[in-house]
């Protein structure tokens, strides 16, 4: 499918981010031999849809303020093919089978799209075959990694500015994401 000029192929997926981001590497001192490294005391995350158009790198997100289920993906269904439709092209969209992604609620809107917009199931148990998830490993080595945050707020601000720079096509996602 990549192959063919009349195919668009993007990968979505949902992701977290927590308040209290996350530490790839620290420098501690040589005598202190259990160092204690304290972070905000919270379980406060704030969770995004998303998807990359694998042949540019365009970025398509939308935040989720409640939770993940049928009405949520849903709505961020018709924002996706709303921003994959001008291209004219069919658009299959890798994604993962949870259950939300076979609700009923939207079927009749899945079904009556299914001649330029498809919903492109993995197996089961398979997320490291959907690139989206190398987006989700790079956003959190940009904006969360070795990061304090006061505010969930201050953890949205830092992610959306990255995913609006990636918005309109990134290079760095279609190298990230590429499938030869």
């Amino acid at each position: 499918m990549m192959a063919d000029p009349a195919i668009d192929l993007w990968a979505s997926d949902e992701v977290h981010f927590q308040q209290h981001g996350s530490r790839c590497r620290m420098w501690i001192a040589p005598e202190d031999s259990d160092p204690i490294v304290l972070h905000e005391p919270t379980r406060k995350s704030v969770g995004y849809f998303g998807a990359v158009r694998l042949r540019d790198g365009k970025f398509v997100h939308r935040r989720e303020e409640d939770k993940f289920n049928a009405d949520s993906f849903w709505c961020f269904l018709k924002q996706l093919r709303r921003a994959s439709s001008h291209s004219g092209k069919k658009v299959y969209v890798i994604t993962d089978n949870a259950r939300y992604h076979h609700a009923t609620l939207h079927k009749q809107y899945r079904e009556k799209c299914a001649d330029r917009f498809t919903l492109d199931f993995l197996p089961p148990y398979s997320p490291d075959l959907n690139p989206i998830e190398r987006v989700w490993k790079l956003t959190r080595k940009c904006c969360t990694h070795n990061q304090y945050f006061p505010t969930l707020a201050s953890v949205c601000h830092a992610v959306e500015q990255k995913f609006n720079e990636w918005a309109p096509g990134s290079d760095v996602l279609r190298k990230l994401c590429a499938i030869n």
